[in-house]
């Protein structure tokens, strides 16, 4: 099932129109930038993931708690700031491996701090993941299997996480309902992000759902259709 804490409460509403058979999906909004992660638990196991915890730890670890579940490991799926930012502390203190993302993205967690001080954003921790991931690797926690999927362009070493028994797909920063990735910093490119779009994110299936990391879900096809940034595709 795919559920939603509200990131003032905890409030979780069922999504009926998404059935799952495999996962429990949480979308857990951080930070002032209402950043979307995401609580992945295997059904099985009920070991879990948590997908860019990019800060209020507090509020993740609740949702943890709450869901009754054991954390197995941290997935980044790029290395901005409102994705990373209680990725250092949540891997120390629960002592958890962290996959993710490119080794292209190396340099931009070597300066989260004068990040996170450009943009008023909380201090966060630097830290190196456990397994830099590339294109076709496998993540596993649990039962669980999803493809990485390298997707350079709104940073170069982004990377998303497919689920193809769910149809789910993590998108981070990639692509949104009706936007794209930013490409205005250091880094970043227009034109490929467009070629991952094209070449990484249409291939998956227009059924696909897109979990991105601000803002409402929504489906491959949907935004073939009707993404104006992607029109011609």
């Amino acid at each position: 099932m795919l559920l939603h804490a509200s990131h003032t409460a905890f409030a979780l509403t069922l999504a009926a129109d998404v059935p799952l058979r495999f996962m429990q999906i949480t979308i857990i909004p951080v930070t002032a930038l209402e950043q979307n992660c995401t609580l992945l638990v295997c059904e099985a196991t009920r070991k879990a993931v948590l997908v860019d915890p990019g800060g209020d730890v507090d509020l993740l670890l609740e949702a943890v708690e709450q869901a009754g579940v054991t954390l197995e490991k941290i997935l980044v799926t790029h290395g901005h700031f409102d994705h990373v930012g209680a990725v250092g502390r949540l891997a120390r203190e629960l002592s958890l491996p962290v996959e993710g993302p490119h080794e292209f993205d190396h340099f931009l967690l070597q300066t989260l701090p004068q990040w996170c001080a450009q943009f008023g954003f909380p201090p966060c921790e630097v830290f190196e993941p456990t397994r830099w991931l590339q294109q076709g690797d496998e993540v596993r926690f649990g039962e669980q299997v999803l493809e990485t999927h390298h997707c350079p362009g709104h940073t170069p070493g982004h990377v998303i996480f497919f689920h193809p028994g769910e149809r789910i797909a993590i998108v981070g920063d990639v692509i949104f309902r009706g936007s794209i990735g930013r490409t205005d910093f250091p880094r970043g490119n227009h034109e490929t992000l467009l070629q991952s779009i094209r070449t990484r994110i249409w291939p998956l299936g227009d059924d696909v759902t897109l979990l991105p990391g601000h803002g409402p879900r929504t489906t491959v096809g949907e935004e073939r259709r009707h993404n104006p940034y992607v029109q011609g595709d």
